[in-house]
């Protein structure tokens, strides 16, 4: 599922979230919240304008021409919902396997993708999240950079980062980050590492300790990298990242697309 609004972050969200969908072999759902209604303002024509859910649904049928031009063999579908973005894209993501955003929304209509709305996401929707930013260019690199703390959503994150790896032919990065005054690392769970437990066709994982504050970490990785994964809410170094300016800076920052995992 990807958030459109018709701004450019929405368009780059959802290129890469119809990429995406076609190495998964699943549809693409696109989903518009409908802000109006909420502001009691007429909705229809009027003598010089088509009305505004007649923009809704342009903005729609926009979305949907792209997503069949970058990826002809996937099924699109399209949803057009009244409500705020978080309370809409909260809502779908009950259905979908993974919900795509992008970092800002500048479109002809409220903005749907602000940055809030995107914490908001990656706090509370009911799978996981990605952002892309619009104003990066193509990720650089070939790896994914997973931020691993030893809890049961950085080990989500992990395999959520492997298979991504795995379908994209790309090395994964383990990070583990020890901030400056503590003496251990994040003990790595040995059937994350362990080659007994790999499978032939499972993408080459080195893993880095290194020392620091978590989100300068993330964001020095992330010049070269082609995702940066996250747990939700973690513990050790990685406690906070989605409750404040930890999560800010790295949603907001980061040089390639950020997934957060629940």
């Amino acid at each position: 599922m990807v958030g459109i609004d018709g701004s450019e972050a929405s368009e780059v969200a959802l290129g890469w979230a119809a990429t995406e969908a076609a190495s998964k072999q699943v549809p693409l759902r696109l989903v518009h919240a409908f802000v109006w209604p909420q502001f009691g303002v007429p909705l229809g024509p009027g003598p010089f304008a088509p009305g505004l859910r007649a923009g809704a649904q342009q903005i729609a049928d926009t979305a949907t021409e792209l997503a069949h031009k970058l990826e002809p063999d996937v099924t699109v579908e399209t949803a057009i919902v009244d409500g705020f973005a978080f309370p809409v894209l909260g809502e779908q993501s009950r259905d979908a396997s993974l919900v795509v955003v992008g970092s800002r929304g500048l479109g002809p209509a409220l903005s749907v993708l602000a940055g809030s709305v995107c914490v908001d996401l990656a706090a509370y929707a009911h799978c996981p999240v990605v952002v892309v930013r619009p104003d990066r260019d193509a990720p650089a690199g070939d790896t994914v950079v997973v931020g691993y703390d030893g809890s049961p959503a950085s080990i989500a994150a992990f395999h959520f980062g492997r298979d991504y790896a795995r379908r994209h032919r790309l090395g994964i990065r383990l990070i583990t980050v020890r901030s400056p005054g503590t003496s251990h690392h994040a003990a790595l769970s040995s059937e994350l590492v362990s080659p007994a437990n790999s499978a032939p066709d499972d993408p080459p994982i080195k893993v880095d300790r290194v020392v620091g504050h978590p989100a300068e970490q993330l964001l020095r990785l992330s010049a070269d990298a082609q995702l940066v994964v996250v747990g939700s809410r973690g513990r050790g170094g990685f406690t906070g990242l989605l409750l404040g300016s930890v999560s800010q800076a790295v949603l907001h920052h980061a040089d390639c697309p950020v997934a957060v995992v629940r």
